[in-house]
């Protein structure tokens, strides 16, 4: 099955008009016809069913037959994810973490940064891609980046936990996770956080875990910790 992803189907609409980029992919590509069956998204949870009315390579239109809402997973994960140095490591992240499964996604700026300015438009098409190639109906938030101060004022609820490499006292993440429940994660840059948001973040409730025995990059690390809430709750 080949899923297709639009915002602004919903559960009233009953034709669909798709891009002329998307026409094109349809009858050109797919060679589809009048009548062949096609599956979109709005990435709100619901996939829906189409057949085509007319198979036009500049506008091609389909009738929705069935729409179903997707079960949502029973717990939200937020991982708070610094930019990493190669842009093209952090596009890697954004495309597992979707695979595995994942609500929203916070780019921080920290302390020991190097990167400090995303390419959000590019990101969003990242994810979309994920969220189609993995057949979910729900895509993943990506919010505005911002700094690491900023970020750890605001009010969360679930479970906290920040993922750094100092040697003091820090629990294991898979031991530390409970099935059923929301989870916000914060991962580093490649330089770890500071002494100093270490400390802004206990002070905010967050618990110091560590993903393992061995040293990983940013970008593993993020892999690794969304996989370990998955797990957790299989």
């Amino acid at each position: 099955m080949q899923l297709f992803y639009n915002p602004d189907i919903s559960e009233s609409t009953t034709q669909f008009t798709f891009s002329k980029e998307e026409s094109k992919h349809i009858v050109k590509v797919l060679r589809k016809n009048v009548g062949d069956t096609l599956h979109i998204t709005n990435g709100k949870g619901f996939l829906f069913t189409a057949k085509i009315t007319i198979p036009n390579i500049n506008k091609c239109i389909a009738t929705i037959v069935t729409k179903a809402k997707q079960t949502k997973r029973n717990y939200n994960l937020h991982l708070a994810v610094a930019p990493t140095k190669m842009n093209d490591r952090y596009e890697w992240f954004l495309e597992k973490a979707t695979e595995i499964g994942i609500d929203s996604i916070t780019p921080i700026i920290c302390d020991h940064s190097e990167r400090k300015v995303i390419k959000a438009e590019r990101y969003e098409k990242i994810l979309q891609s994920a969220m189609k190639q993995s057949l979910s109906s729900h895509l993943p938030k990506l919010n505005e980046a911002m700094s690491f101060k900023i970020f750890i004022k605001q009010d969360f609820i679930g479970d906290l936990f920040i993922a750094h490499c100092e040697e003091t006292d820090r629990k294991s993440l898979k031991q530390e996770l409970n099935p059923n429940q929301n989870v916000t994660i914060l991962i580093g840059p490649e330089g770890d956080f500071s002494v100093k948001e270490i400390e802004m973040a206990l002070s905010n409730n967050f618990i110091p875990v560590t993903l393992g025995e061995t040293r990983l990059r940013t970008e593993t690390a993020a892999v690794v910790a969304c996989h370990s809430v998955a797990f957790i709750n299989e």
